[in-house]
């Protein structure tokens, strides 16, 4: 396996190509900086010898440094056809880890520019990452590729092809869904490490807990067939791996070579490597964030497809059953016992007392919500109680189920959709679904997302449980 703890705590930093600009080695050094980065940071360019640029002085080339320095990790964002020349000269200073920055390889016909920098990156024993990529996220140790995300850290580990989407994952699971990258790579032609060998990492690294994937194609056939037991023995040791998969179609094929140079492989395979290694097919962004807040809330949680739906009115309660049932998910008929608890506190008039349950005009009334909550707790024919909440967002709303959650042992979901275009309403709602994602109950913004996450969580719980 390889060795890559020294790439996420870096003694020291380098950047080669760094000018006034704010795009390429400039783009990284002010990411760097905007993220409050503790260490050295080391910039190189010979046209700019001498200077001053944010504070740092810049230096011709690595090469003037000493022997002894500390630098763990480059990023050389200089033109392709002087990139073999750049990793020799990181070579020679005896530099581990290099990011490629730079596209302009196998992606536009240039393979052999690739194959002079792995020869001479073997000679030197440097591991690289990339070309065309943006390298590493490690938000605890303030190593960024964007100004605009945070040092919010979690146990989310990202791994994605695509810089801009490696970005766009680590920004929605850090602002939207209260569940920050723990470390994100961006990995781009993986002419050099692949996704195997982050995944290998992340298998033997405590802080990540589940694992998403950006993936456009696989290089090599060996790669392919290396990646299913590297999935299959991270889904039996209870880090779920969510691969978002693209490249189904003609015109995405075209796109996917002309983005990282290589093919995607037909769905129909990747979805037999699912079923083979418990590994989670999703179909886009949304889908993913949402499984990935799914896994990150409910995990160590006794959850099956047995579900307590609280609605408020037999319409809603219609179509809740309706979307469960379409990913095979399970109403059980409740306890008499759970009845009669329920029907002392909810009349018996204009409500249905089955599940789903129907409050109907009660279900605005906070107190009962949460007495009826406590009541299917009780009930053992249910692993899990889905609510919906779509008005009342505010501090007494939330108070109370605190109070609910707190009383609880069975995993407690939240559905809240938007009723409203209104900013007023959607800032109270936005503060409601931080506040309950901070208690670890998930929040979902449709029926469908929250029925299409537990179906393939619970669909991961039984590929771990046919192999105990």
């Amino acid at each position: 396996m390889t060795e890559l703890k020294t790439l996420f705590n870096p003694r020291a930093i380098g950047i080669i190509g760094v000018s006034e600009k704010a795009y390429g080695g400039g783009f990284f050094l002010r990411s760097l900086l905007d993220m409050g980065f503790n260490k050295e940071i080391f910039i190189f360019n010979p046209r700019l010898k001498g200077e001053v640029i944010l504070g740092l002085k810049v230096y011709g080339s690595i090469l003037e440094m000493p022997d002894n320095h500390e630098i763990d990790y480059v990023i050389i964002a200089v033109p392709a056809e002087k990139c073999p020349e750049i990793v020799k000269e990181v070579g020679i200073k005896k530099v581990p880890f290099v990011t490629i920055f730079t596209s302009g390889f196998s992606e536009i016909g240039r393979k052999d520019l690739e194959n002079k920098i792995l020869t001479i990156a073997k000679k030197y024993n440097i591991r690289i990452i990339g070309p065309n990529c943006l390298g590493i996220l490690v938000p605890k140790n303030k190593i960024s590729f964007s100004s605009r995300l945070t040092d919010l850290s979690g146990n989310l580990g990202i791994i994605s092809q695509s810089g801009g989407l490696a970005i766009q994952l680590s920004a929605m699971a850090q602002y939207i869904y209260e569940n920050p990258p723990n470390k994100t790579i961006s990995i781009g032609n993986q002419i050099d490490l692949t996704f195997n060998d982050f995944l290998e990492y992340f298998y033997t690294d405590d802080e990540i807990k589940t694992i998403a994937l950006y993936l456009e194609n696989i290089k090599t056939l060996n790669n392919g067939q290396n990646l299913i037991p590297i999935l299959k023995k991270l889904s039996l040791k209870g880090k779920p791996v969510i691969i978002w998969k693209v490249g189904s179609g003609i015109s995405s094929e075209a796109a996917i070579m002309s983005h990282t140079g290589g093919l995607s492989g037909s769905q129909r395979i990747w979805k037999g490597l699912s079923k083979q290694t418990g590994a989670i097919l999703v179909k886009n962004a949304d889908e993913l964030q949402n499984l990935a807040m799914t896994f990150h809330n409910l995990l160590d949680l006794p959850v099956n497809r047995k579900l307590g739906v609280i609605a408020v009115g037999g319409g809603a309660a219609i179509q809740v059953t309706d979307i469960l049932e379409q990913y095979n998910l399970i109403l059980p008929e409740l306890l008499e016992k759970t009845k009669k608890d329920i029907l002392k506190f909810l009349p018996d008039v204009n409500t249905i007392i089955r599940n789903p349950l129907d409050l109907g005009s009660s279900g605005i009334d906070p107190e009962v919500f949460i007495k009826t909550i406590l009541s299917l707790e009780q009930d053992p024919n249910i692993s899990a109680i889905i609510f919906a909440w779509f008005f009342d967002f505010d501090e007494k709303s939330i108070k109370l189920i605190k109070k609910a959650y707190y009383q609880m042992t069975k995993p407690f979901i939240c559905v809240s959709y938007k009723i409203a275009d209104d900013t007023e309403y959607y800032a109270q709602k936005l503060n409601f679904k931080k506040k309950l994602l901070r208690l670890k109950i998930p929040v979902f913004e449709s029926i469908e997302l929250m029925a299409r996450s537990l179906d393939k969580y619970c669909s991961y719980k039984e590929f771990i449980a046919n192999f105990c």
